[in-house]
């Protein structure tokens, strides 16, 4: 049963509460669009999915379907259920945010996943203590055999999708990344839409 489905526009954040148990499916509509993914405790913000916490509980620098990711006090905070995609998604690397795109050459304000997580919990009357780093879901990046972070455009395809269920109540926020400058979001350097759905619990 559905309860609950929206938009992820191009460019911008949106949150999403979930209840404990509750499941929710995550879209690449066109298939070339990275989301970068933050999860909070619903009943205390300083307590967020964290990228660092899941590589050492894991061992691992990706993660899949059977995964659980980890908050920063090393809890269980989302379970990785299903995956249609082939499977590239990043744990590595910080939100882009206007230092980044100041880096690219911008010389104004560009749009980045910093500032849409901070904008989307500001809707929900949130303020984080910081950023952590995101959940890339279908960001591309490898490690090259001297330890090169190496960005690729994505290999998903229109209308993959991935199943995260809550350990806990949430608050989770998603980013459609805004870069348009690198081919992380696909050759064209054209953000797109997502969409989301909200399941009943697994």
């Amino acid at each position: 049963m559905t309860d609950l489905s929206g938009l992820i526009p191009a460019r911008h954040g949106k949150a999403v509460p979930l209840r404990r148990g509750e499941v929710i499916e995550v879209i690449n509509t066109h298939g070339n669009q990275v989301l970068d993914t933050w999860a909070f405790n619903a009943d205390d913000i300083s307590e967020a999915m964290s990228m660092e916490h899941t590589r050492s509980v894991n061992s691992r620098i990706y993660v899949k379907a059977g995964d659980r990711l980890y908050s920063s006090q090393r809890r269980p905070i989302l379970r990785f259920l299903k995956d249609t995609s082939p499977g590239r998604h990043d744990i590595l690397l910080c939100a882009c945010n206007q230092a980044v795109y100041t880096e690219l050459g911008c010389t104004s304000y560009h749009r980045n996943c910093q500032d849409n997580l901070l904008e989307a919990l500001k809707e929900h009357g949130a303020v984080p203590s910081g950023v952590p780093s995101p959940l890339n879901l279908f960001m591309n990046v490898r490690v090259g055999p001297d330890g090169e972070v190496l960005r690729s455009a994505p290999v998903s395809r229109p209308k993959d999708s991935v199943q995260l269920a809550a350990e806990m109540d949430l608050l989770m926020v998603f980013s459609s990344c805004p870069q348009d400058i690198t081919p992380i979001n696909g050759p064209t350097l054209t953000p797109s839409d997502a969409h989301y759905r909200v399941l009943a619990g697994a």
